[in-house]
């Protein structure tokens, strides 16, 4: 496409001169000129504030031709929003609000242009916005996950400090009631030592010859053996630990509660976003002013038409 435009232009002359190529095109008075052409053309008074526009940019076809008069199209009707040329001005037309076609265009070019960049710098700064809000809104984030993690390090430390407590209680409990069997079994042991002391005293008796002294010696076995006391069995202490029926929930509850709001925007809902179809090589607007309104030029023809 770019190498068809730069030979059309190559073969295109100076409307002026008739000699240089015309590298550059005058908007407003829809000619080539060269670059000599154009220097002398932005130096008169009446043409000095022309606009000129390179030539590979320009379609290089003839102007548009009015299709009822075949006359060029150097006006737009602002009233019916369509192009027209002279004869319509002054025909069907008449007493219609006009304006020149390329200064319609230019409105055009330079309205779209400044709304453009409008949006694109509304869109900026509201990506910047967004973008600081969502750095923002990560080191909130980072701050309730910092406070949720410490208070579970809290509660686990207080659960530690609960559980010493509750096994040192258990040690001192029992060592307390273990004590007391250790007692316990000391006096059954002496209580056997006397026993068994009293046994060789019998086995030795048993050998003495029987007089008088045998029959003290027996008395007296017998007043050691009544004041030996065999305690009974005791109960011995129990421990049993019954658990406590903890749910997740009642975990959950040991902590706080964190809220996260939710985005707002303006639209009332998803929006899919498309970029912008770009328009056919045929396709220009001219001031639209009822929705849907274009108009179409054939490069072949030269003729503009209005669709809906």
């Amino acid at each position: 496409m770019l190498s068809d435009k730069m030979a059309q232009a190559a073969s295109k002359t100076c409307e002026i001169c008739i000699s240089a190529s015309g590298s550059q095109y005058c908007l407003e008075c829809e000619q080539y000129f060269c670059e000599n052409c154009k220097t002398f053309h932005n130096r008169q008074k009446i043409s000095k504030t022309h606009q000129f526009q390179s030539a590979l940019d320009i379609i290089p076809e003839g102007k548009s031709k009015c299709k009822d008069h075949n006359e060029d199209v150097s006006f737009v009707c602002n009233t019916c929003n369509v192009a027209v040329c002279s004869s319509c001005v002054t025909g069907s037309h008449k007493r219609h609000d006009f304006s020149k076609l390329h200064d319609s265009i230019s409105r055009l070019k330079v309205k779209n242009k400044q709304e453009l960049r409008r949006k694109v710098q509304e869109a900026t700064k509201n990506m910047k916005k967004m973008e600081e809000g969502l750095r923002a809104f990560d080191m909130k984030v980072a701050v309730v996950v910092k406070a949720i993690t410490e208070e579970g390090t809290n509660i686990k430390a207080m659960v530690d400090k609960c559980i010493a407590h509750m096994i040192a209680s258990v040690k001192d409990q029992s060592r307390t009631e273990k004590d007391k069997l250790i007692a316990i079994i000391s006096d059954t042991r002496i209580d056997l030592k006397v026993g068994s002391d009293l046994d060789k005293k019998i086995y030795e008796l048993d050998k003495t010859r029987n007089d008088d002294k045998l029959l003290q010696s027996l008395q007296k076995l017998t007043d050691d053996i009544a004041k030996l006391t065999i305690e009974p069995i005791t109960e011995y202490p129990d421990v049993h630990y019954t658990a406590q029926s903890t749910t997740d929930h009642d975990i959950t509850q040991l902590f706080g509660t964190f809220n996260i709001s939710n985005v707002r925007t303006l639209q009332t809902g998803h929006r899919e976003k498309k970029s912008p179809k770009p328009k056919s090589d045929y396709e220009q607007d001219v001031k639209p002013k009822e929705e849907g309104k274009y108009l179409y030029r054939c490069d072949k023809c030269g003729k503009e038409e209005k669709s809906d």
